[in-house]
């Protein structure tokens, strides 16, 4: 309705606009959140001023111009109070319009409570309500009140005065006129364009509803002790018991939180006045309101509050804010308190939350300098100094110098450089990309993909869109967390922890029906995954073994090698140290399997692709730089992913695959000695034939054979297939009949199903997801239509080719909450993923078998 013209006739049902009361028909779906909180403390007999809600329907027609009763509003009030109107959708997190105070007042009520609560109180009042209509309801521009002087003693005049220049109207007097214009208002900023896009943006459905409630006024200001204020029981960054909020005397609504030096603690405090002292019954008084809705509605609350003559009145109760650490000791502590179950809490933590817990982030009130955004690959937040390359990590290490390699994309020789330094940045790559997978599982914050920044790995450069140039030594912050790039070292927060998230994943692990291991390349990647309670080493990748200095020189020499005995020689000589890697490996997970995948990568990624580094490998193999340059040119593939690796290295080139299958055997046996038996775990990668599976399960055989008679030892191994190309999965039936356990890589799986390159992939990905081609990044949430549905063919053929196959999933998918749901429907026994994503997985899939018990 415009200004100025009379209300509409169009009335809307009655029964759409309900005093709230014990009895009353509200509901969170029908009502909001807040209209429904509101009825649960008047059923608690809390001192809830007496409320009015109006239904999603209601305020639908009202944002079409159909009005409710208004009169008849109103009459539900004793008293004739004044009025003020709150919005209550049904997550408090998809906000609203603000709430306005006052509705009401005007010249003849300013004078009675001018009499009542004296002038300067009386004039607070009406000024506030002159100023919230005129911005939020008659959307005047709110500067045209800066040169206002409250002090004024024609303060009120001046602010009516500019009222009517600027709406060319004088202020409305009539009450039921404010509260129809404030209403309509209201409904019309929901139903906005803007307001919906912002609600869409929070995960709000299109359709989300807007309710309102109207409820008389606590003043808060007057002759006595009156003011405004909010309390909580609990610290929102830690979750510790604590009273924390402010009070200030003579406010309205949440004005103690902007209060400044004026508000008060609510609690006894050595910095300064408190509540307690202030009003030391009233205080009493809010903090018994707080306790009984703690455990009523069985949540920790934030109260908003009024004090009016020392009488307390309970306006409002929202869920306490929380950070990730707070939602899970408030969790765990309402479930020992006997409040909630341990599967309800459970289900109250966000498994995406987790990460924040295991890896130090950016404390959430810190300055941002951002320079860039990328993909947000690996949790956590970094600082440190800028290097462009790995060899310059490892000295910045040597330095005790934290660092941030940056690099256009990582390959398998940065490896060396990752572990070096505490951060990655790259200019390329997506959400499983080389940096990607390997931050994650070495717990290391990592941003991909940032295309804002101008790399120029030359000079050692990088350049914002706004100018700014970064050198090699300046420090900059990865936060890997939110995918941001920031300038400089924010404040952080150190990862927690504690006794609570211990107790959280304890009571999880008792629920959930699905197994859970981790993908783990090094030692240090094992004790992490012991130390997240991994069932297991689902995938150890061994070529990552390979790009230590030392080793990486005898890996050159088998490459160069021209026939099979001088391959065996070079290998001899890693045998080994692979043999030291796996009985490590086998300690540290004692009485746990580790599934050890076979050697994987094509050939080249070991040789050097620029001139320097091959005239530095023709000097170490004393060979002419023609023939190394030669031999690098030999090995070049146009399409490397899809060339020679996995199993067609194991087959072309058997050695490989015979030394590390003595390698495991041999620490199998090492293992064993003290403690539970090991049964290894070999995987062959790359499967798309049976005779292939064949071809190499008959050498492993015989190698095991060997290893048993020279030690005199018997030992067990279970053997498997990675199932990562389409024909394997449609070939699963006769596969599985010459294995042990499949396990679904979807990494490569996705990739080859899409045809798509997951490095490249996120130079266009936002693009299809935003505009709907793809529902989500398939790289990151499992495409459960497309590479879904061969894993279910996977899955059925195995089966029926070998009933007792295991089956699992060791792609980073396994870490992803929504993609464990799909496996546990698709019979999958267990998934494996980055040690750092364990307590994620465990927790989702806790969370998804309590669904199904509670249906």
């Amino acid at each position: 309705m415009s200004r100025g013209s009379t209300l509409l006739s169009t009335q809307i049902p009655d029964q759409r606009v309900t005093l709230i009361g014990n009895t009353a028909s509200i509901a969170t779906q029908t009502h909001g959140g807040r209209a429904k909180c509101l009825q649960r403390l008047v059923r608690l007999n809390l001192p809830v001023p007496r409320t009015v809600a109006l239904s999603f329907d209601t305020v639908h027609a009202l944002a079409t111009g159909a009005l409710p009763d208004i009169a008849k509003i109103f009459r539900f009030f004793d008293g004739d109070p004044l009025l003020c109107v709150r919005p209550s959708s049904m997550d408090p997190d998809w906000g609203g319009p603000g709430a306005i105070l006052n509705i009401g007042m005007n010249d003849v009520r300013h004078m009675h409570l001018c009499q009542s609560l004296g002038k300067e109180a009386a004039t607070a009042l009406y000024l506030r309500f002159i100023q919230a209509y005129a911005v939020h309801v008659a959307r005047l521009d709110p500067d045209i009140f800066d040169t206002l002087d409250e002090t004024a003693p024609d303060v009120l005049a001046d602010a009516l005065t500019i009222y009517e220049d600027e709406a060319e109207e004088g202020f409305p007097q009539d009450r039921e006129r404010q509260l129809s214009e404030v209403l309509r208002s209201m409904a019309r900023a929901w139903e906005g364009t803007t307001a919906r896009l912002l609600r869409q943006a929070k995960g709000a459905p299109v359709d989300a509803g807007l309710g309102l409630v109207v409820q008389a006024m606590a003043l808060g200001l007057g002759t006595g002790e009156c003011g405004s204020g909010v309390l909580q029981l609990v610290n929102s960054d830690t979750g510790l018991p604590q009273i924390t909020g402010r009070y200030l005397s003579q406010s309205q609504g949440r004005d103690a939180l902007q209060g400044g030096a004026k508000s008060v603690f609510l609690e006894r405090d050595p910095r300064g006045p408190s509540l307690e002292e202030l009003a030391p019954e009233a205080f009493a008084d809010l903090k018994a309101h707080a306790a009984l809705m703690r455990k009523k509605l069985r949540a920790e609350m934030q109260i908003e509050f009024t004090i009016e003559n020392g009488n307390v009145h309970i306006l409002d109760g929202v869920r306490v804010r929380r950070s990730s650490r707070a939602a899970v000791r408030i969790a765990v502590s309402l479930a020992q308190d006997g409040i909630i179950t341990p599967q309800e809490a459970v289900m109250r933590v966000d498994p995406h939350a987790l990460s924040e817990l295991l890896h130090r982030q950016v404390a959430e009130d810190a300055p941002r300098d951002r320079i860039a955004t990328g993909i947000a690959a690996s949790p956590g937040a970094a600082t440190g100094r800028i290097v462009f390359s790995a060899a310059d990590a490892q000295a910045s290490a040597a330095r005790s110098e934290p660092c941030i390699l940056v690099r256009r994309e990582t390959t398998p020789e940065d490896v060396r450089g990752m572990h070096a330094a505490i951060g990655v940045l790259t200019e390329r790559g997506g959400i499983t990309s080389h940096a990607a997978v390997i931050g994650r599982g070495l717990g290391l914050p990592c941003v991909v993909g940032a295309a804002d920044l101008r790399f120029n790995l030359s000079r050692k450069t990088l350049t914002t869109r706004d100018g700014r140039v970064f050198r090699d030594g300046d420090t900059i912050t990865v936060d890997g967390t939110n995918g941001e790039v920031l300038a400089g070292s924010p404040a952080t927060v150190e990862a927690a922890l504690d006794d609570s998230f211990q107790t959280l994943m304890a009571w999880a692990d008792a629920e959930r029906d699905i197994g859970i291991r981790a993908n783990a390349d090094t030692p240090a990647d094992a004790q992490t995954a012991r130390n997240f309670a991994a069932q297991g080493i689902g995938l150890c990748r061994t070529e990552h073994m390979f790009f230590e200095a030392d080793r990486l020189t005898v890996m050159r020499e088998m490459i160069f090698a021209e026939s099979s005995e001088d391959r065996r020689a070079a290998l001899d000589l890693l045998l080994p140290m692979q043999r030291a890697d796996f009985t490590e490996l086998f300690r540290i997970m004692q009485g746990l399997p580790v599934c050890i995948r076979l050697f994987d990568p094509p050939l080249h990624e070991f040789l050097p692709a620029d001139r320097a580094g091959q005239r530095d490998l023709a000097e170490a193999l004393d060979l002419p730089v023609s023939d190394v340059t030669r031999r690098v040119e030999t090995l070049g593939e146009y399409n490397p992913m899809l060339g020679m690796r996995g199993v067609r290295l194991g087959v072309t080139v058997p050695e490989i695959y015979d030394m590390q299958a003595r390698a495991i055997f041999e620490a199998t046996i090492d293992g064993s000695r003290d403690g539970d038996p090991v049964v290894p775990e070999i995987m062959i990668p790359l499967v798309s034939a049976r005779r292939e599976v064949e071809l190499v399960k008959g050498r492993i055989d015989a190698v095991a054979t060997a290893v048993r008679n020279e030690r005199g030892r018997d030992f067990t191994y279970r053997l498997g297939v990675m199932v990562e190309t389409p024909r394997a999965c449609l070939r699963a039936e006769e596969i599985a009949q010459h294995a042990h356990f499949l396990s679904f890589g979807t990494n490569d799986l996705t990739q080859m199903t899409y045809g798509l390159s997951r490095d490249d992939a996120g130079r266009f990905m936002s693009d299809y997801v935003r505009q709907g081609v793809f529902a989500e990044d398939p790289f990151h949430v499992l495409d459960t239509e497309g590479v879904g549905e061969l894993l279910r063919i996977g899955a059925e053929r195995g089966r029926a080719g070998r009933p007792a196959v295991t089956l699992s999933v060791c792609g980073e998918h396994g870490g992803n909450p929504e993609s464990i749901a799909f496996c546990r429907a698709a019979g999958i026994d267990y998934v494996s993923c980055s040690p750092f994503r364990v307590p994620v997985a465990r927790l989702a899939a806790a969370q998804l078998a309590i669904r199904d018990k509670i249906g």
